[in-house]
């Protein structure tokens, strides 16, 4: 099994019909975040069509998608009751 990195996926988009079907094919991909960001643990397979899925969808002049991959030797800074991120076992598809 490849092994998946984390990334954090974040999207800015203007119209309303788009960011509806922007934040459906992210959260796809996602295993927590909020709102427009979004925590993602990924193969290159994974990553190459969360990146072609979300911007076939954008307007290049009014939208922006931004895929960062997080160093695996950062250590997050949590606050109050949040959890650190982890690739669980296995993903639910249906």
């Amino acid at each position: 099994m490849p092994k998946r990195k984390l990334f954090i996926a974040a999207y800015d988009v203007a119209d309303p019909r788009r960011l509806r079907k922007v934040h459906q094919v992210v959260k796809d991909y996602a295993t927590g975040g909020q709102k427009s960001v979004f925590e993602c643990f990924l193969t290159s397979a994974e990553q190459k069509n969360l990146l072609s899925g979300a911007c076939a969808l954008l307007d290049p002049d009014e939208d922006r998608f931004a895929l960062l991959r997080v160093e695996e030797r950062a250590r997050p800074l949590l606050h109050g009751i949040a959890v650190p991120a982890a690739d669980p076992q296995f993903y639910y598809v249906g």
